[in-house]
């Protein structure tokens, strides 16, 4: 069992939007910070957002700042990215991530990670 699944991903135009959402399984959702990373062809894998386990503290790469917010729902054990103003640059394979623990933190390991879903940017 996949503990987490992406969708929403696809083509959209410069300036557009997307909304990313993933469902976690098999382990319990509230007990673990959130996070989406992004990664583009022949670069690493860079952080883009995270979210605390109750959703009240939020956190965001300088890239994506005030175009991008990361919202989370336990009740269906579902985190969101709401991306918008989307740039060629954001053009990548996005990832969900689960960090046991109440804040996400740059520095501690990242316990499940999602199979990664398509964002396209381009006219």
């Amino acid at each position: 069992q996949v503990p987490l699944v992406e969708s929403g991903g696809g083509l959209v135009q410069p300036g557009g939007s997307l909304r990313l959402s993933c469902v976690a399984s098999g382990y319990t959702f509230d007990n673990y910070a959130m996070g989406w990373f992004r990664q583009a062809p022949g670069q690493e894998r860079d952080f883009v957002a995270g979210i605390s386990r109750n959703g009240d503290s939020t956190y965001y790469a300088d890239s994506v700042k005030g175009r991008f917010t990361i919202a989370r729902d336990n009740g269906q054990n579902t985190v969101y990215l709401q991306m918008n103003s989307l740039e060629p640059e954001d053009t990548a394979v996005y990832y969900c991530a689960a960090q046991y623990g109440f804040s996400w933190s740059r520095v501690r390991d990242v316990n499940y990670w999602g199979q990664g879903i398509q964002v396209t940017v381009s006219s």
